[in-house]
């Protein structure tokens, strides 16, 4: 039963061919790598390699010690480690092996040493004086090294050390400058947490792929995109043009005239993914068939309560049906109550929500017949 011990080096600080094999010529290379620099942490890694292999040889088994290093980072430096262990496992064909380390950088080529021998301990060495600086070195350093997280944490950092100083040259407040900085970073984080950025960074080829493929939805997220514009001018002008003190008001009357516009923008674009994918011949989602349902009981239930809340403050008057006539039958004026407007939106939203379920549950037993 032997046993390698093997030393890694990930970075390739140890200028000497390897894989280097045996006590003492590893010995001779502690000694030649410590009077070069006494502060390499690579110095307690060999000896601690060597420290080993000797407890091993002590208990009877046999020990086969060996260093093992790469050159720096990345697939070339990972690779030439791979190379080196399949030449010590060709050479002396070890029934497992021990890693011995000095750092989490080096622990990643334990899965490679894994796939070609039993890895039975890891043994990482770390100076006890210089513990807690040594981790944090390594914690650093891998936090600097991930571009991803890098961006997201140390520019909006950056960032709002450059202006809270111009902030609170023109604005003259301590709480603005922070009340800014905060709401800056928290919109930026937002953007990032909720996969914004992807979606911004793929819209450019995505509207490409559709319009050379001439999907209908390009056509209606166009006219969807229109719609929510008028939706919202809409609604800005009839709310800027209210003379109500209450603010909430004013923000009702916004929500009551641009929904509608709204919700016509969104059953737009809807609409023309559903007819894409109708189009495609593929199996069309439960929930993409009933969103254009979906989305005009939300209008319907939204509209009729902002009516009730402005028909409520004396926003508008009270609803009335004309008096018509249509052959024998006449039907005279009537004026609807508030709850019976806000009942009739209620319910032609529940109405619609339930067609959208009997149209998706007839399509999908099409489907399943087709």
């Amino acid at each position: 039963m032997s046993t390698l011990v093997v030393c890694v080096d990930r970075d390739g600080g140890i200028d000497h061919e390897t894989p280097v094999v045996g006590w003492e010529t590893i010995r001779g290379l502690v000694t030649e790598i410590g009077i070069d620099d006494p502060e390499d942490s690579r110095v307690n890694c060999l000896l601690e390699a060597l420290r080993v292999g000797r407890d091993l040889r002590d208990s009877g088994e046999t020990a086969i010690v060996a260093v093992v290093s790469g050159g720096g980072e990345g697939v070339n430096s990972d690779r030439a480690v791979a190379e080196q262990v399949d030449e010590l496992v060709d050479a002396h064909d070890p029934s497992s092996a021990i890693v011995v380390t000095d750092s989490a950088n080096d622990e990643r080529l334990v899965p490679i040493i894994e796939s070609r021998v039993q890895v039975d301990a890891v043994d990482r060495v770390i100076v006890r004086q210089s513990h807690d600086i040594q981790s944090t070195y390594y914690l650093l350093k891998q936090f600097l090294g991930d571009e991803e997280l890098r961006g997201t944490v140390l520019v909006p950092i950056g960032a709002g050390m450059l202006a809270f100083p111009l902030l609170l040259l023109l604005a003259d407040s301590v709480a603005v400058a922070m009340a800014s900085i905060a709401a800056v970073i928290g919109l930026f984080l937002l953007y990032k947490g909720l996969g914004i950025d992807d979606l911004v960074s793929t819209l450019p080829s995505r509207a490409r792929t559709a319009f050379y493929s001439g999907q209908v939805s390009l056509v209606t997220y166009v006219v969807g995109a229109g719609l929510a514009l008028i939706g919202v001018f809409a609604g800005g002008i009839n709310a800027a043009g209210m003379s109500a003190e209450s603010e909430l008001l004013v923000a009702v009357r916004f929500l009551f005239d641009s929904v509608p516009w709204l919700a016509a923008a969104a059953l737009a674009a809807a609409t023309g993914r559903l007819i894409d994918e109708l189009l495609a011949e593929q199996p069309v989602s439960t929930a993409l068939m009933n969103l254009p349902f979906g989305v005009v009981a939300i209008g319907l239930v939204v509209r009729g309560f902002s009516g009730y809340l402005l028909e409520r403050a004396g926003v508008f008057e009270p609803f009335v049906v004309p008096s018509f006539e249509a052959g024998p039958v006449a039907v005279e004026g009537f004026a609807v109550s508030i709850w019976g407007r806000l009942a009739i939106y209620i319910v032609a939203g529940v109405v619609v929500s339930l067609l959208g379920v009997v149209f998706t549950s007839q399509m999908n037993d099409a489907g399943e017949r087709g």
